[in-house]
């Protein structure tokens, strides 16, 4: 069985399987109640969304702040924060998409579905619908915006497919994430239908495409893609949530490979290569250097997937590093969600405790459900500031397990960002709610933000912040 973070990796990402039901059934009825860690923070349980398909984005309406959550299997449903009801609005007889991933919405209503379709046993391709209100009663319009060329899957715990989407603060683009199809470049031949293939064109991008865009097709070619000004940033692994700051920046919360390398918090820039494969977390990654032995690599934890099947391996033909400036992730001074394994001893270390900073959180978190306060509703002290979910289930006092290392994870991060000259961004990261049952999106409203949960019973909460005076 793969372990929670791969199935975060695959399942949630291409297909609702038996694997999440075998390994949520004894969480599948429960009904937990997360805590938050200041007294002037307060939660309430809005509702349960628990059904066959599960729960996978939440997001508002800017015009009215409606607030919507999209289920895997394309429905989506209005949430009546009053009577704590929701209502179905749309499936799939209306865009025809039945495996979404992705759903965000433009000043202007019109909502954007991201899904992928798999045309073989081996081939995918993804398909990004529009959907505009075309009436006084609130009808919509679907139609095509764009659509890829099949590609090679890998059958593997690593096809990420195309997942998070955000739009332009000035409504004129649509971002999109497009995650890799292996762990950390290696040859993924999908039982040799493709012999030698590692990544493709329309893998580990974020690709920018213009709302008013129709039938925008995009090839399995990265010139092309790029000669057309599709592709935003490369090296990207798998950006599965992104945001706008109120500045207008644009940050994507990565989630990393198998190996204990710590898990990325970028900001996101035109023409800018994020380093995947070669930089990982702010580290190189070691199977691109000729001799690598996996055997004495103290971060690799024989219980990961790609570990146990030999996916780390000393690979000669790994591609050379492009002749071009990667671009590091945000660094993390602490004081929460910064445990790391030392390369050379293998011990789990705190890099705050240590004086130190981390590339961005610990390992095997899986960030997401990325927020900011762009509307300046909050308190001074978290005024126009980041908040970021975490998927995976950690262990607070040891290394045992597949979560995140003496870290408890599934909670509610604060982020205070501050800018470093124009170069980059760091961060001070504090943990404001807890226990969550993996946590996979977030909204804000004003003062409130609204968490989903993939696990458990599917809950809603309303976290409300201390207002600005």
């Amino acid at each position: 069985m793969l372990s929670v973070k791969q199935c975060f990796k695959s399942v949630i990402l291409l297909s609702f399987t038996t694997i999440f039901l075998l390994s949520n059934t004894a969480s599948a009825n429960a009904k937990n109640t997360p805590q938050t860690l200041r007294p002037d923070i307060k939660m309430r349980n809005v509702m349960y969304t628990l059904a066959a398909s599960p729960s996978v984005r939440i997001a508002k309406d800017p015009r009215n702040n409606n607030l919507y959550y999209l289920k895997q299997n394309g429905e989506i449903y209005r949430v009546n924060l009053a009577t704590a009801k929701s209502y179905l609005v749309y499936s799939r007889k209306d865009h025809q998409l039945s495996n979404t991933q992705g759903m965000a919405i433009g000043q202007d209503g019109a909502i954007y579905l991201v899904g992928n379709t798999n045309l073989t046993n081996s081939l995918t391709k993804a398909i990004i619908v529009k959907g505009v209100i075309n009436s006084s009663a609130g009808d919509r319009f679907w139609s095509i915006l764009a659509e890829t060329a099949g590609y090679p899957k890998s059958n593997t715990a690593y096809d990420h497919g195309f997942n998070g989407v955000v739009v332009s603060p000035g409504n004129k683009y649509i971002y999109v994430n497009s995650g890799s199809r292996t762990d950390h470049g290696e040859i993924q031949s999908a039982n040799g239908q493709f012999p030698n293939t590692r990544e493709v064109g329309l893998t580990t991008c974020i690709f920018r495409l213009p709302t008013n865009g129709k039938n925008i097709f995009l090839p399995n070619n990265r010139q092309t893609l790029k000669s057309k000004g599709y592709v935003f940033a490369e090296g990207i692994r798998n950006t599965f949530d992104m945001a706008f700051a109120p500045n207008g920046h644009l940050f994507g919360a990565e989630n990393g490979p198998d190996r204990d390398m710590p898990e990325e918090l970028n900001w996101l820039r035109q023409g800018r290569h994020y380093g995947f494969p070669w930089r990982i977390g702010g580290a190189n990654n070691p199977q691109q250097f000729p001799g690598y032995n996996p055997s004495t690599d103290k971060l690799l934890n024989p219980i990961f997937h790609a570990v146990k099947r030999g996916f780390y391996r000393n690979d000669p033909t790994f591609p050379k590093k492009p002749n071009i400036t990667l671009t590091e992730p945000i660094p993390n001074f602490g004081p929460h969600a910064d445990s790391f394994r030392d390369p050379q001893d293998g011990l789990v270390k705190d890099a705050s405790n240590l004086g130190r900073s981390l590339s961005t959180f610990t390992a095997h978190r899986s960030p997401l459900g990325l927020v900011f306060d762009t509307q300046k509703a909050l308190s001074s002290e978290f005024q126009g500031d980041g908040f970021l979910l975490s998927w995976t289930k950690g262990n607070p006092t040891g290394d045992s397990g597949h979560g995140p290392f003496k870290d408890p994870s599934e909670d509610l991060l604060h982020l205070k960002l501050t800018k470093v000259g124009n170069t980059n961004y760091k961060l001070s990261a504090r943990r404001i709610v807890r226990s969550f049952q993996r946590p996979i999106d977030a909204e804000i409203i004003g003062n409130k933000i609204y968490v989903l949960e993939y696990g458990g019973s599917q809950g809603i909460w309303e976290i409300t912040l201390p207002a600005k005076k």
